[in-house]
């Protein structure tokens, strides 16, 4: 190393002397490239004279290394939905598919006051606690309300604020009175041969019972003999009973379960023997009207 030290002192010195001598005829230069060929100078002259192991180590040049930065991805900026708004009502409306009653109240036990029909759209004012029933507008009557069923029903509009009703009382069920027994009334009489009795002419005694309902207040008897085919006939609103020649007993009325023998027409001779056909009518009004009742016998006196 000292070695080296005091040649590197010997040229520095004879460099100087050499720049010394030829000052007057150097033209000056750029003071940067004066220092650059002295440099020069100076290393070449540590090349020719330095021994490889004196020598500074070389530096190698740096090697640039490159890093590549990922690209920035660009944000696309997404679509903002675009909100669309329906056209739906405010007011809650209703419609039925199927025709439904609307009652005084929510449930069959109420009165119908009307109806819903499959077409019609009424406004909705209310609901009950469960929400199976609807207070609407009654659609057959301008100024009534009624309950009607949601079971068939189409709700358009909100109900979020509907008032919620309380249901009105139950109506008490009207017990339909147990029908009374009253029979039809049912005219009816037995009518049966008595006698034969005689005056002026001969005629046959009829016994007649009511053994209906109502009373009987005409009577009419017709008789007819087979053998001679002879009739006779009367109509009287009495019940009259000839005793012989001498008294006759009448009765206007033939009450329930009484009875009374009526004589018949006379004939102009003697029956007896003879096979006699009876026809006796009751009614219950006079002039053989109202309800009226016939009998038929056949005797022979």
């Amino acid at each position: 190393m000292l070695y080296a030290s005091r040649i590197s002192l010997v040229i520095f010195t004879l460099l100087f002397a050499i720049l010394a001598c030829d000052l007057p005829a150097i033209t000056l230069q750029d003071s940067g490239v004066i220092s650059t060929s002295a440099a020069q100078t100076v290393i070449a002259g540590f090349t020719l004279s330095a021994s490889p192991e004196t020598l500074p180590p070389v530096l190698s040049e740096p090697t640039l290394t490159l890093t590549l930065e990922p690209p920035t991805p660009t944000i696309t900026p997404s679509q903002t939905a675009t909100m669309i708004f329906t056209d739906t009502p405010l007011i809650p409306q209703i419609s039925v598919s199927v025709s439904t009653n609307c009652r005084s109240g929510p449930g069959k036990i109420y009165q119908m006051e009307g109806a819903l029909l499959v077409g019609e759209t009424a406004q909705i004012y209310g609901r009950e606690p469960t929400g199976r029933y609807w207070y609407i507008r009654n659609p057959d009557s301008s100024s009534g309300y009624c309950w009607v069923w949601g079971e068939y029903a189409t709700i358009t509009g909100s109900t979020a604020f509907l008032p919620v009703y309380t249901p009105p009382p139950t109506p008490t069920p009207t017990q339909t009175p147990t029908p009374t027994n009253t029979s039809t009334p049912v005219p009816d009489f037995e009518a049966s041969y008595s006698s034969l009795d005689s005056c002026v002419g001969w005629w046959v005694e009829l016994k007649v019972k009511n053994t209906g309902s109502i009373p009987f207040k005409s009577a009419g008897v017709t008789v007819k003999d087979t053998v001679t085919d002879v009739t006779l006939a009367n109509f009287t609103d009495v019940f009259a009973d000839n005793n012989g020649c001498l008294s006759s007993t009448t009765r206007d009325t033939l009450g329930l379960g009484k009875a009374v023998v009526i004589s018949a027409p006379a004939f102009s001779y003697d029956p007896s023997g003879n096979k006699i056909r009876a026809t006796i009518i009751l009614c219950s009004e006079i002039g053989q009207s109202g309800i009226c009742v016939t009998k038929v016998i056949n005797f022979t006196p």
